[in-house]
């Protein structure tokens, strides 16, 4: 692939001639394939025993592995049960240093299409508040799929501007994720449409919106939080040049070290002011390691660290639906649930326009916000029958499901599930819950014609 001649120009200005050589050769190498274990559904020990793929660790990630190009694992079931994230290995470094944990209020400003909101849910076990934020409206769809996906219980999404955001969340979180938009060099060895990108916008403009982005993320973070910013770009502007002006605006700010290991490479002052706390961010060259272009800095917010924890107890003990709402919940989601599940829904119940939602703990309702999903919607109750939805069952497990069939999966009829087809299984009449080895994938009901197909139009297989 010819790389953009101003492009190489640049760079070869800014290298030493060895260094640039190396550069512009390692884009003429294959695209590096990754994929990350969700550890909501499966221990990475287990997913080694069961994976289909032939796999190798990426050294930067506890759950990060390459796999080869000529396989598809976004075609395999066991991504349709949300065992895993398909991932380019340098991104999974930026997650991997927030370390988020149970109890945390975390944001993901910048978060569609959701792969770094699914790494911090597994962090957290899916306990603390999760906000994942994008201002697309077209790309918030593919982050809604991805949380119901990998069932995730903890999170809220907003459509919002950092500004409306920084407005109701002040000093809120005790860490954040900005995964900035950018000019996305480290990407052009992978995707075409990054080169048209690069030539319509200057790194000027990038780096301008990134340091607003910064601005009102700094607003949300609390006194003694972290923040990882980080940019899928090799420029200067958009990383040493911006990461050493906020070390200027925000004096109470400082960068944490990221190890210099299997690889990674330090910044460069000489690129930016000269300061040498750029040697504590982290560059991951195409030609250094085997991933694709990223940068990634580590802050922390001086002040007192206020402990910040929401909903990291240990819940077992708790009553059924111990909610403020629970008298509110319809009788008919009382008797699916007895019926159908084994464990009990436990959290803070409530009821919106006749669905049921479990809240995350910790959260409350912030007028004036675009939210497009809170928790788990669960269902809801449609002429006096409540109704399931999918994300319920997406965020269950198998032994928590009183009927349900798994399908093996090299059998026939989990292709024709998993394309929305009618399937010829008797049984009692009614919700069954099915799967693939003992992985949910969905609902279908049980009728006198088989087994009508619940899955998700959307979601459904073309071939």
């Amino acid at each position: 692939m010819r790389m953009p001649l101003e492009f190489e120009k640049k760079y070869q200005n800014l290298m030493a001639p060895s260094e640039y050589n190396e550069f512009i050769e390692s884009f003429t190498k294959p695209k590096i394939s990754g994929l990350r274990v969700n550890r909501l559904k499966i221990d990475t020990l287990k997913w080694l025993e069961i994976s289909p793929f032939q796999l190798s660790p990426v050294a930067w990630s506890r759950d990060g592995f390459y796999f080869e190009n000529d396989k598809r694992p976004g075609v395999h079931p066991f991504y349709h049960a949300g065992l895993y994230y398909i991932q380019e290995p340098s991104a999974m470094l930026p997650a991997e240093r927030l370390d988020a944990r149970p109890g945390d209020k975390v944001l993901d400003l910048c978060a569609a299409p959701g792969g770094k909101t699914v790494r911090l849910a597994a962090d957290m076990e899916n306990r603390g508040l999760l906000v994942s934020n994008d201002i697309s409206p077209k790309r918030i769809k593919a982050l809604e799929k991805n949380i119901e996906l990998y069932g995730i219980t903890n999170t809220v999404i907003t459509n919002e501007s950092p500004e409306n955001l920084a407005r109701v969340y002040g000093c809120f979180f005790n860490k954040i994720l900005l995964d900035v938009p950018c000019s996305g060099e480290g990407m052009l060895r992978r995707d075409s449409e990054a080169i048209k990108s690069w030539k319509r916008y200057k790194s000027f403009e990038w780096q301008g919106l990134q340091r607003m982005i910064f601005d009102y993320a700094y607003q949300m973070l609390a006194p003694g939080g972290s923040l990882v910013y980080s940019t899928c770009t090799f420029n200067p502007e958009e990383n040493e040049q911006n990461t050493a002006s906020f070390l200027k605006n925000y004096p109470d700010m400082c960068l944490k070290e990221i190890p210099k290991n299997f690889g990674i490479e330090p910044g460069r002052p000489d690129w930016a002011d000269g300061n040498p706390e750029l040697l504590k961010t982290a560059r991951l060259w195409p030609h250094k390691v085997n991933g694709e272009g990223h940068f990634t800095a580590h802050f922390l917010r001086n002040g007192e660290d206020r402990k910040i924890n929401c909903g990291s107890e240990d819940f077992e003990s708790e009553n059924v639906f111990k909610s403020a709402t629970e008298k509110n919940m319809p009788k008919s989601f009382y008797d699916f649930c007895d019926e159908m599940i084994n464990t009990p829904v436990v959290g803070n119940l409530t009821q919106r326009g006749g669905e049921i939602h479990l809240m995350p703990q910790g959260y409350e309702m912030k007028h004036g916000l675009r939210t497009v999903k809170t928790g788990v919607n669960l269902g809801s109750e449609v002429h006096l029958k409540f109704e399931p939805s999918h994300s319920f069952i997406m965020a269950m497990k198998w032994d928590s499901i009183k009927k349900g069939k798994s399908f093996e999966r090299q059998d026939p009829l989990l292709l024709k599930y998993l394309k929305g087809e009618t399937l010829p299984i008797d049984g009692e009449k009614g919700y069954i819950g099915l799967g693939v080895e003992n992985y949910p994938l969905g609902w279908g009901k049980l009728e006198e014609n088989g087994l009508k197909n619940l899955y998700p139009k959307g979601w459904r297989k073309n071939r």
